[in-house]
Parts: C-alpha cells; structure tokens; sequence
C-alpha cells in the first residue's frame, strides 16, 4: 500500500478516534470543533471523484464503528442474532445509514473545483444538513447532539436545532483545516482562518450566555404548578416472563409494582399527577381482548378514582385500520380522557410499511412488529383534582428524536412536554440511553418547554427549558422522580416559528448554487464560437410526404387531446376500460408512428463535399452546388417539425424541403463554402429559437421513449401495486382471483393511463417553455439561449421529480 494510503487511512481513524471520545460527552465536548480535521485533510488531498467517494465510504464504516458500536450489539442481543452478526450488518450499512459523509465529501470536490474555500465550506455544510434532512437517521443523531454538555453552546438550537449546531460545527472544523494548510505561508495566513472559527464559536457562546439570562426570569406566582410523579419499575423483558410464569402473571407484577410505587409517590411526594413509562400495560386498553383483560381495564380505572390522581402510562390502542403504542390519559370520576398514539414507531421491530409488510418478510424476520403509525402530535390536558391544569405535548420513544412533534406541539399550545420511553434494550449498553436522554433534551431546548421523561429502567429525568438536565435516576433503578411543572406559555423560538429549517436552507442554497453554476457554464459556452458541425442530421420530403406527415401528426395531437377531454368530461383523467386504449392506439399511436416511419424512410445526413451540399439517405445520394443555394427560410408553421427551404441562386425554391432541429448548424456548415442568408421577416429569430431548442435537448432524459414508455411505466407500477392491495388484498390479488389475462389488462391499463397523463403534463410544460423563450427571442434577451436551457432543465425537474413527489404526496395522504 501506497504511503498516500496509509496517511488516507491514518486520517480517517485520526477523526474516527476524536468523534468516538466527543460522542461519549462529559468535558469532550470541545473535540467537535476538530474532530474531523484529519479527514478534511485526506478529502484535500484526494484528486479523484472515486476516491474521495471511497474515502467517505471508509470514514462513515469507522464513524459507525468508533461511535454506535454499541447499537449492533444492543440491535444482536434484541432480535436474537447476536453481537457479533449485528455489528458486522451495521458497519456494511455504514455508508447507508450515515450517508450524509458521502453527501458532504462529493459535494465539497464539486465547490473545491469551482469556488473558493468560504462557498467549498457553506456548500459542504449544507449537503450534511440537507442529506440528514431528506434522509432522517434511525435515532435522529447528527453532530450537533455532542454539544450537549456544554450549558451555554447547545442554547444556540432554539435557533436552528441540532441541524444548526452541527453545520456551525463543520464550518469550525473547516476552519481549523484551512489553517492547517495555510501554516507554511506565514502567521498571518495561518491566524486568519482560525479568527474565523473562534468568531463563530464566539457568536455561540455569546448567545448562549444571553438566553440563559433571558430565561432565567421567575415564573409568575399565580401560574398552576403540578407535582408530577415519574414510576420507574425497573421490570424489563417481559418476553422471558411471559415463558416463564404466563401473560397474565407478567401484568399483575407490572401493575402491582406500580400500584405499590405511585402510592408511595402520592404520600411521600405529594404526587398531583402520575407517569408511568411506554407499553407498561402490555395489551390494549379499553378494546379488552377478554373478560381478564377488562377486568383490569376497570381495575386501573378503580385504582385512579381511589388515588384521586390522574394517570398518564403506556398502553396499546386500537381500532379499525389496527393497533397503536399509545399513551392514555385517564382522570379521576371520569375515566378515560384520550389517547396519544405514537408517531414514529421503531422501524421493523415495531412497525412494518404496507408496500413491505407480507408473508414473506414475517417468516424471514419473525421479530417484526405489526403496530401502525400515530397521526401526528396532539395536546392534552393534565388536570389536578383541585382544577389546576397544564397542557402537555406527549412523545413515546423515537418520537423525541424528530423535532417535528416537539415543535407542532409548541405550536398547539403545549406548556411541557411529557416524554415516555422503553429503553430496556439499553441495560447493557447506557451510553445508549445517555445518547436517547441528550437527544430527547434537545426538543426543551428548541421549543423552550420543559420536559419530563419517564422510563421503564433508566434514564427518567427532569429536563428544564435550557436542556438542562435537573435530576436523573440511573439505568437498573427502582425509584420514583417528583418535578415541578407550571403552566406558563414560553415565546415561541425561531424553531417553533419555521420549524426544522436548516436543512430544508441547506437543500435551497445547493439547488441555488448548482443553478449558478449552470447559469456561468451556460454564459461561457454562449460566449464561445460554435464550431461547424462536420454533419448535420435532417428529413427530405417532397411536398406530399410533408403535407401527410403534418397532417399525421395533428392526427395524432387532435386524438390525445379528444381523449384527454373524454377523460376529464367523464372519468377525471383516467383510463378505465379498454375502449379508451383503442382510441388511444388509433388516434394517437398510429398517426404518430406513421409520422415517425415517413421521417425515418427519408432521413438523411447533410455534409459539404469539395463545394457540394451532399444529402446522404438510405438509398440515394442527393448533391446540390454550394453556389446554386442563395438562402434558407425557416417554415413559419413548424409541421411535421421545424425545418427550412433552400432558396435557389436562380430565384425558385428547391423542390424538397428539410426537416432539422439545428437550422443554425445548417447555415454554418453551408456558409464554409458561400456566404448563406435567411430569408423573410423574423427569419434568424425563429431558426435561433430552434436552434436554442436543440442544444438544451438532451438524448437520454428527453427521448420520447424514456418519457412516455419506461418512466410511467414505473410509477404505474407503484400505483398499480397500491391499487391491488386496497381493491383485492395484495400484490397478485387480481390474478389469484380473475386470471393472467385480467391482471395484465389492468397493468396496461394504469399503464396507458399514466402515459397519457405524462404527455398531457409534457405538453403543458412545452407550451410554458416556448412562451417563455419565444418572448425571451421577442425582447432580444441576451442570454436567450442559457434562459433556454434553465427552463428546460426546470421542465425536467418538474417531470421527474415533481410528479413522483406528488405521487408520493398522495400516497402519504392517502395512508
């Protein structure tokens, strides 16, 4: 191995090492504004997209291995597979699960190679935050996280979140990297840099300092306060109970535990409202399953009309479309007030998506959970018996590692948050629940509502409106945690106001710094001399085979316009029965097909030869003298395409006519032997908007082909398979009832239907472009041809992210 590799390497395990220590927190902290400098180093040094990706690759799998070693084994010893197994799964999915290092690496080679190191930093930053945006992590962690020892740097996340912490934490560590490379050129250069980093850790602390005295004002005397009492039982496994002395034997202990602990917070405590921990009633409360389980429906009930306490503790709800980890509410002489049912359930192990769920996975991964996912946050009230109330945001687990709940909670006038928690998989592994209790903080910080977190075994806690973290039992504990919690309304933080905005900046800043990108490639390009094209590809047709071409294509525009006004006139732009397809095959497909076969029989190269025009088609050879060629006009109705006549040196017009996309190129390539004109009104304006045309076409993303065959062929596919299962019951549901035959028709039936809506939407989006450029060309716009290309690129994004984005949309709604 190459000495080059071996510093590639000793970089990444350099910055491996240093996030391994920041991440297990306590005075570390201060590694963030570093830690990756080694890395940035290697990145620096690489001169190869391959290798930078790789180098990536490499430092995600050692970031995995340096920081979440203990989620493979926690993950192995959950689902029975073992340490080992789980934590080789876990650092082959590295560059999967924590793609944001690719993210950051490729981007910053692509700014490093166009920009200055200020916008290589802004943009590489961005691409992490953005990445970590669009592709949420399955705990939620992101660098920022690792500040939250520090009480007055974390302070700045009412501002950004996490997001924000870690993106000022990478434009430090850029810093503190571009220091290092300037080192040799003298003090000045090298203490530049490093001013930089120290200013933006400056503006931080001086922030934090600020809101903590801001926040620091008492609350108001006559604000309701409750006495919340917080049940750790410290009863975990309860799969092995249940083997060991039954179901119903495991919820007795439960209940009677807590039964024994929560009076014991009512008379030592003074309790005014009682927490008890995520699924702590293993079965569905209020839907009983059998006559014991409403027993003890009615028997948790009695108990909290006998205390005169309400509860909140950790159940499953049900209903008709299924079942829910859910948190329920009961008071005193009334009964139950509601339920909250958990947003973000733990993937697999707990929820399991529709389009993934089957037979199939269930018998490869029996551990799968079957719950279904919550509705969003909800607000409600915890009321003592004396009537004093505060209004809470409840979040169940994964939930409080998305900031979104927190926040929409805040929103809905929540005045605490009440966070329950399972984290018994954690036993063995605590910095795993210190990482849960960091990142559960976080979400007080950003809404600057206090929190309390109960669990079942550790890590239940009181966390205060600055994230700090006032009183803690230990993992493994029996205990009880009393806090306070008044009902006071906190300004909203910038968070609450815009909600998760970092990274959705960070997206809008690249997408902002790509199109700049293309805008000065496109200038430079516009600037340059065109060459002449060598060939230039065109159509010869006599008058007749272009008058039937052109009536062949409006034949077929008339034909997907009559049908699309069928469709929208009857069945509101679908297609559902056969007969609709064949109209669509006749009037739309064949007219178009016979076009196309006309242009194909009589395409042809044009070239110049020792002062000819030569027309090379399949089977003859067409030559015209330079000299015998005056001018070209431009046809002012563009059927079947856009294409031109050659105006003769003796006055008539040649008897054929082209049909080209590039007229320009033509002109170019016959003005190498004489000097060539356009002739008539508006003439070089129209062959520039044609010409214009062609060079923003791309071969691959706009053949018709791809458009209008392949690419509604796969979201057909989606749809269709969601359309099976809601109508029939599953995927094959169709032809386990009805046959091949009958499956495949409705196959090609949202087949057909998709690519008649995609050419529908394609026309609609030419039409806009031509408009647009035609009054670009109108206004002599300079820059007509990169306005050009910008539409058409917008045009692509619209048709190929936009509608799977509103397809995706509407599956969410419809979920």
């Amino acid at each position: 191995m190459s000495s080059s590799r071996w510093r590639s390497l000793a970089g990444i395990l350099a910055t491996a090492v240093l996030l391994g220590l920041y991440a297990r927190g306590g005075p570390a902290w201060g590694l963030g504004f570093v830690a990756l400098v080694p890395w940035l180093l290697v990145l620096d040094r690489d001169r190869s997209t391959p290798r930078t990706l790789a180098n990536a690759a490499l430092m995600s799998i050692a970031f995995a291995a340096a920081v979440f070693h203990w989620f493979g084994a926690a993950i192995g010893a959950y689902i029975g597979v073992g340490a080992l197994t789980a934590t080789t799964v876990l650092l082959m999915l590295a560059p999967v699960l924590q793609p944001q290092f690719l993210a950051f690496a490729l981007v910053r080679r692509w700014a490093g190679r166009r920009y200055g190191p200020v916008l290589r930093a802004l943009a590489a930053g961005s691409a992490w935050v953005a990445c970590e945006w669009l592709l949420p992590k399955l705990l939620g962690d992101t660098l920022g996280h690792g500040l939250f020892p520090s009480a007055v740097l974390r302070q700045v996340a009412d501002l950004g979140g996490a997001a924000g912490i870690t993106l000022l934490l990478l434009l430090v560590n850029e810093t503190v990297a571009f220091a290092v490379r300037q080192r040799d050129r003298g003090m000045r250069a090298l203490l530049r840099p490093l001013a930089l980093g120290a200013l933006i850790v400056a503006c931080m602390a001086g922030y934090g300092a600020a809101r903590r005295a801001g926040l620091q004002a008492p609350v108001a005397d006559d604000a309701p306060t409750l006495r919340v009492a917080m049940v750790q039982a410290n009863i975990t496994d309860y799969e092995r109970l249940r083997k060991e002395i039954g179901a119903y034997a495991v919820v007795r202990k439960v209940l009677d535990t807590h039964y024994e602990l929560s009076w014991s917070a009512i008379r030592d405590h003074g309790a005014d409202v009682l927490l008890w921990s995520e699924t702590v009633y293993p079965t569905s409360f209020g839907s009983p399953r059998s006559e014991d389980g409403a027993a003890l429906d009615r028997e948790i009930q009695g108990f909290v009309d006998t205390a005169g306490v309400p509860l909140v503790f950790g159940t499953y709800d049900r209903d008709e479309q299924g079942e829910y980890n859910a948190a329920a509410f009961l008071e005193p002489g009334k009964g139950l007030l509601g339920f909250y049912r958990k947003t973000h359930p733990f993937p697999l192990t707990e929820h399991v998506p529709r389009w993934l769920d089957g037979p199939l996975l269930r018998s490869w991964l029996p551990w799968t959970g079957g719950w279904s996912a919550g509705d969003g946050a909800r607000v409600l009230p915890l009321r003592s018996a004396d009537g004093r109330e505060v209004n809470v945001v409840p979040l169940i687990c994964l939930d409080d590692v998305h900031t979104d709940l927190a926040i929409d909670g805040a929103r809905l006038g929540a005045q605490a948050i009440l966070g329950m928690s399972n984290d018994s998989w954690f036993t063995a592994y605590p910095v795993g629940a210190r990482l849960h209790l960091a990142v559960a903080a976080f979400r007080s910080i950003e809404t600057r509502l206090p929190q309390v977190r109960v669990t079942t075994n550790g890590l239940s806690a009181i966390i205060d409106d600055t994230g700090e973290v006032l009183a803690n039992t230990s993992v493994g504990d029996q205990a009880v945690l009393t806090a306070f919690v008044s009902a006071r309304d906190p300004s909203p933080t910038l968070m609450v106001r815009w909600g998760d905005w970092v990274g959705r900046a960070g997206a809008a800043f690249l997408l902002a710094l790509a199109a700049l990108a293309a805008w000065q490639t496109l200038r430079r390009r516009a600037v340059a001399a065109p060459e002449p094209e060598p060939v230039v590809d065109a159509v010869v047709l006599s008058p007749f085979w272009r008058a039937l071409s052109g009536v062949l294509r409006l034949c077929a525009g008339a034909g997907l316009l009559w049908l699309a006004f069928d469709m929208l006139a009857r069945t509101g732009l679908q297609i559902q029965s056969l007969s609709q397809l064949r109209l669509f095959a006749v009037a739309v497909l064949l007219p178009s097909l016979a076009a196309w076969a006309i242009e194909y029989a009589f395409a042809a190269q044009a070239r110049v030869e020792a002062a000819l025009l030569v027309l090379d088609q399949r089977r003859q050879r067409i030559e015209l003298p330079l000299a015998s060629i005056a001018a070209l006009r431009p046809w002012r109705l563009p059927l079947p395409r856009s294409g031109v006549d050659l105006r003769l040196s003796t006055g008539p017009l040649w008897t054929r006519s082209l049909v080209l996309t590039r007229p320009q190129a033509l002109r170019r390539l016959l003005a190498t032997g004489v000097p060539i004109v356009w002739e008539g009104r508006f003439a070089a304006a129209r062959a520039e908007l044609v010409q214009h045309r062609a060079d923003a076409h791309r071969r691959r993303l706009d053949h018709p082909l791809v458009k209008f065959a392949l690419f509604p062929l796969l979201l057909a596919l989606v749809a269709f398979r969601l359309h099976q299962v809601i109508a029939f019951g599953g995927t094959f549901g169709e032809y386990y009832s009805y046959g091949l035959a009958a499956y495949l028709t409705g196959l090609l039936i949202w087949w057909a239907s998709w690519s008649i809506g995609l050419m529908l939407f394609a026309a609609v989006l030419r039409m806009a472009i031509e408009t647009v450029a035609a009054l670009a060309m109108a206004l002599r716009y300079a820059h007509a041809a990169a306005l050009r290309d910008a539409l058409e690129w917008l045009g692509r994004l619209a048709f190929y992210l936009g509608v799977p984005a509103w397809l995706a949309w509407r599956l969410l709604s419809a979920g």
